[in-house]
């Protein structure tokens, strides 16, 4: 039986495709989860008719990984995103250092307190504190890198 040079040339082909194929799947990614406890916002008076929102609270890594240079913050989803008067906004730009957490290292299990500034704004005309708090406030994780052991 003869086997032709053809038939060669595509076997070796294919064995060498198929090992390129298999070894560039993608590995499981390592994904830590958390837990917000202990959430809570205050008002603060930062100028005779100007108001932010402060949040604290406590972050517990519910995951089987250590994290580390994990990063809190919150977005306010009911604020409008325009500076308007009697009305809780947001600005539209970057966060700032003072409107995230910074936590260097949470092992897995671990909890540990956070707190940052300026969630939201608020202006008024009258010297009135605002009597209410946002509804729809969300405290989210933006990044964290997982401790590779």
């Amino acid at each position: 039986m003869v086997i032709s040079t053809r038939f060669i040339s595509l076997l070796v082909l294919s064995v060498f495709l198929s090992f390129g194929v298999f070894s560039c799947a993608e590995k499981e990614e390592k994904k830590a989860s958390f837990e917000f406890t202990e959430t809570e916002f205050n008002i603060r008076q930062t100028h005779e008719q100007s108001y932010v929102l402060d949040a604290r609270g406590k972050i517990r890594n519910a995951s089987p990984h250590d994290v580390k240079n994990l990063v809190v913050t919150a977005h306010c989803r009911s604020c409008v995103l325009n500076f308007t008067a009697r009305a809780w906004f947001i600005s539209g730009t970057e966060k700032t250092a003072n409107q995230v957490a910074k936590i260097g290292y949470l092992a897995a299990g671990a909890a540990a307190d956070f707190n940052f500034e300026e969630v939201a704004f608020y202006f008024t005309h009258e010297k009135y504190k605002p009597d209410y708090i946002p509804d729809n406030i969300e405290i989210v994780v933006e990044s964290y890198e997982i401790v590779e052991r």
